[in-house]
């Protein structure tokens, strides 16, 4: 038989051990949580990052870290932060919100806490849209149920139902709860084309009167992108009630790249492929790139999109 010391001092070490493994230090080192009320963004190394991997969008860089460092150290935010995101393809509104992500949940678009809706792959059916407007009010709620710190990025906007977007109106709105779920702290995401062609004129006036594209404010173009999506009906936010009460925080406005911009992109993919920069390589990738207007080719029709397979052909040199 066990002596009454022996079976005491077993389970005084089965209760030690058990409290340590379940400790949430411990236990959020192999699995991931949800981050602690107290989390905060390193504002520092974000900046970084945008700084070093997302090129020729000042603007979008500023507002974006401004937004989410005002919301992340808000300890009692009044609603989710809802960022609209607008630009043609390649300027890097799919880039900023994965690595905006990364900042939030370490483990970026992989994390359970990220949410990634792609308008042609989840929503495809006109005919479905009340069912899918069911279908994405539950999973939102299910999953600010279990992390009030979840991301929802919205691709594809511009394919997105007219409508459907709608049905999260109340997830967004000024609410302090809705059936005792609060929603405050998350944060919604929408990235659209959208808006790119008023976007474009507007740096190419700029670019015409003389002034630096760094002299570009949101105020010069934010009114002019929620006014042209609003009555957009390719938006996806058509007539949308996120726009007429006021529920998106921002319209970031991507900006065209400029021939710079893309031997930028280009450097970088070859650095991130563990090659040596070959400047000859550089411009002739950038060579076979195509920019409008038509006459002064200022700016990437395609901006950085399709570095990548470009530098393909180049790689055995």
């Amino acid at each position: 038989a066990l002596e009454p010391i022996s079976v005491s001092l077993a389970i005084g070490v089965a209760w030690a051990l058990t409290g340590y493994l379940s400790h949430p230090h411990f236990y959020c080192s192999y699995v991931e949580c949800c981050p602690s009320a107290g989390h905060r963004i390193n504002a520092t190394a974000l900046k970084a990052q945008l700084d070093a991997k997302l090129f020729g969008q000042h603007l979008a860089k500023d507002v974006v870290l401004r937004a989410v460092m005002g919301f992340t150290n808000n300890p009692s935010p009044k609603k989710p932060l809802t960022l609209s995101l607008h630009g043609w393809a390649g300027t890097g509104k799919n880039f900023l919100s994965q690595i905006l992500a990364e900042h939030i949940h370490p483990a970026g678009l992989r994390s359970k806490f990220v949410h990634l809706f792609l308008a042609t792959l989840h929503f495809p059916h006109q005919d479905q849209v009340k069912l899918y407007k069911e279908q994405l009010q539950n999973w939102i709620r299910g999953n600010v149920s279990a992390c009030p710190h979840s991301v929802f990025i919205f691709d594809e906007m511009d394919k997105m139902h007219p409508g459907l977007i709608d049905a999260i109106k109340p997830f967004l709105d000024y609410y302090e709860q809705i059936d005792r779920v609060s929603y405050r702290k998350a944060i919604f995401i929408f990235l659209s084309n959208a808006g790119g062609d008023l976007i474009n004129k507007a740096a190419l006036d700029f670019w015409t009167s003389g002034k630096r594209r760094e002299e570009i404010q949101l105020k010069d173009l934010e009114l002019l992108l929620s006014v042209g999506v609003f009555n957009n009906k390719n938006s996806g936010l058509w007539h949308s009630s996120l726009i007429d009460r006021n529920l998106i925080d921002y319209f970031v406005p991507f900006l065209p790249l400029e021939h710079k911009h893309v031997k930028m992109c280009i450097r970088a993919e070859m650095t991130a492929r563990g090659y040596a920069v070959d400047e000859q390589i550089v411009q002739a990738v950038a060579d076979e790139m195509t920019f409008f207007p038509k006459e002064q080719k200022i700016y990437s029709d395609k901006g950085c999109k399709t570095v990548q397979a470009k530098l393909d052909i180049h790689e055995d040199f």
